[in-house]
């Protein structure tokens, strides 16, 4: 693992460097207090649902305001 990858948070399934809306949404439908997160896809897969689907929930909460989506 190189320095870089090492500061940022990957995905706890797949390895690959997360967003802040991965590891919003992932707070947001999984559990608040989480350390470790899925990225979109492993999310998708996880949950049963689309990346799709998880984006627009992501654009859904921004709009309202939650402050996990800057």
């Amino acid at each position: 693992m190189d320095s870089e990858s090492a500061k940022q948070p990957c995905c706890k399934k797949c390895g690959k460097v997360l967003s802040y809306d991965e590891i919003g949404i992932h707070k947001k439908m999984i559990n608040r207090g989480a350390t470790e997160f899925f990225c979109l896809a492993c999310l998708a897969a996880y949950t049963n649902s689309t990346e799709e689907r998880l984006r627009e929930r992501i654009e859904h909460f921004r709009r309202q305001g939650c402050l996990l989506f800057q």
